[in-house]
């Protein structure tokens, strides 16, 4: 009996880590000054585009010669946190985009 429930509770244990979420999925958060510091640092990444959310956020966009890119959104309350990163960045010809429209 005793080796049965050694079996199952090494299943259970196994199959807890199978549905566990990815350590990654936590987003990584802090002051404004460290990430975007972080950002200058580690990648070379300098800001390049910038917006406000509906609800008085402020997402950017950073990215570096190299075409990594990195997207940051600074929630009223001050903190900042990654949202997406990347590489291949382009920036588009002005010609391209359209100002001021809204979505």
């Amino acid at each position: 009996m005793k080796r049965y429930t050694t079996a199952i509770l090494i299943a259970f244990v196994f199959a807890l880590t199978l549905f566990a979420p990815a350590a990654s999925a936590q987003p990584v958060c802090g002051s404004h000054n460290s990430i975007t510091a972080s950002l200058e640092k580690s990648y070379s990444e300098a800001p390049v585009a910038i917006g406000l959310t509906l609800d008085g956020g402020v997402v950017e966009v950073y990215s570096s010669s190299e075409g990594t890119w990195t997207m940051v959104i600074t929630q009223p309350t001050g903190l900042t946190c990654l949202i997406a990163a990347g590489k291949d960045w382009e920036n588009l010809p002005k010609s391209e985009l359209i100002s001021g429209t809204e979505i």
